[in-house]
């Protein structure tokens, strides 16, 4: 794929990223280097409340903090009143899973890359709820299968849950056409976008999602901490916020409340201000970029990579399907990957290893215990793939 970002847009994004100038960032699927304009923003902000008090400050930028709901609604083409403000992906999807109302024989439909987190939240749901979980198997080619899904569905299922892009595999699952299937059957659809948010265009409508759990800190390059849901307006009164607060509802008397009639109904109402604007920025700074121009760069970044790996000789790439990301993963002859990680950062390069655990279904058929993890981002460069792969040759 070629490039859409010019070189002198991308010496201007490093200008802007302080953490260029000393090091190798190839962890963005764990946590991105956040641009300048984005700490700027936190910092300002709790300097000011610093000095004026919380409530009071949070009062002067509250047009500013009800813009984020904006940002984020147009980066994923929603609408803000579907948009709900939590702490990261994991929460957005929890918020969303135990709010559907699950009942004994319920079947939850997922696939070999499902993220940890929500394979525990499946496996709480059998016991708590007695539903019923399907894993939908990867065709010949490492795809997933949208026949094999269509042949799984019963008049039982409630429920396809999927990630996007996995955790340690570079593969993409077919959202849009996984969503087709879901219309057909009137069945919900939950996508976990933690790491495709900022990574790549996501499009709720096209998908045609019901809900949609995205953490801040990882492509979207926003403050650990930040994330968001967007659960479609038209299933919001139909499902049962796990937690509630006085900021969730409307009124309340001595017989009971009324909840909000919008995402905020899935929020509680104490969070970071600081934070959410950062946010915000992050997601202001990603649209200003344009994300198909950020996708077209990272996917051209990661195949890059890919085919230096593939020609050093003990390194193995590991990413299956047909479609991939800009998360690389690897194994190199003689090494575990935290020896492999632990070499890479003793010369500032930061990669991470991704254990079975976390995407334990695609791991276990695989017979893989852990990889090496290397992800992209637009600020990166050709020549830090160079010197990643000098590096490697050194421990080959």
């Amino acid at each position: 794929m070629e490039q859409s970002i010019s070189a002198a847009e991308i010496a201007q994004f490093r200008a802007e990223t302080p953490g260029t100038t000393n090091l190798v960032h190839f962890n963005n699927a764990g946590a991105s280097l956040p641009a300048l304009p984005v700490l700027n923003t936190v910092i300002d902000y709790l300097q000011k409340e610093a000095i004026t008090g919380g409530y009071e400050i949070e009062a002067l930028y509250q047009q500013e903090i009800d813009r984020t709901y904006s940002l984020v609604a147009q980066l994923i083409g929603a609408r803000p009143e579907e948009i709900a403000l939590v702490e990261n992906a994991s929460t957005a999807w929890c918020i969303a899973f135990h709010s559907i109302g699950f009942q004994p024989g319920d079947e939850v439909l997922t696939s070999e890359y499902e993220y940890v987190t929500n394979l525990i939240g499946y496996y709480y749901g059998e016991k708590r709820y007695g539903i019923k979980l399907k894993v939908i198997p990867n065709d010949a080619n490492g795809n997933f299968s949208i026949s094999n899904l269509e042949e799984a569905i019963t008049p039982k299922t409630r429920l396809i849950a999927v990630t996007q892009v996995a955790s340690a595999t570079g593969g993409v699952l077919p959202v849009e056409e996984i969503g087709t299937v879901a219309a057909k059957h009137n069945i919900l659809y939950l996508v976990d976008a933690c790491q495709s948010v900022g990574h790549m265009p996501v499009d709720v409508k096209k998908i045609n999602c019901h809900f949609l759990s995205v953490t801040g800190r990882k492509y979207l390059r926003a403050p650990r901490g930040t994330g968001f849901l967007y659960i479609r307006k038209s299933v919001q009164e139909r499902l049962n916020p796990l937690l509630i607060d006085g900021h969730a509802i409307t009124s309340i008397t001595d017989d009971g409340y009324t909840l909000r009639k919008d995402g905020k109904a899935f929020e509680l109402y104490e969070k970071n201000r600081a934070l959410t604007l950062g946010l915000g920025k992050a997601v202001e700074y990603a649209l200003a970029i344009g994300m198909e121009r950020i996708w077209q760069r990272i996917s051209y970044l990661a195949a890059h990579l890919r085919t230096k790996l593939t020609k050093l000789d003990g390194a193995t790439v590991h990413d299956t399907g047909t479609q991939l990301s800009g998360i690389v993963t690897f194994t190199v002859d003689g090494y575990n990957s935290y020896q492999v990680r632990d070499f890479l950062a003793e010369r500032h390069i930061n990669v991470t290893v991704s254990k079975a655990q976390t995407t334990l279904i695609y791991m276990n058929k695989h017979q893989l215990k852990e990889v090496t993890r290397a992800s992209l981002h637009y600020y990166n460069t050709e020549e830090e793939i160079t010197r990643l792969i000098e590096v490697l040759k050194e421990l080959a």
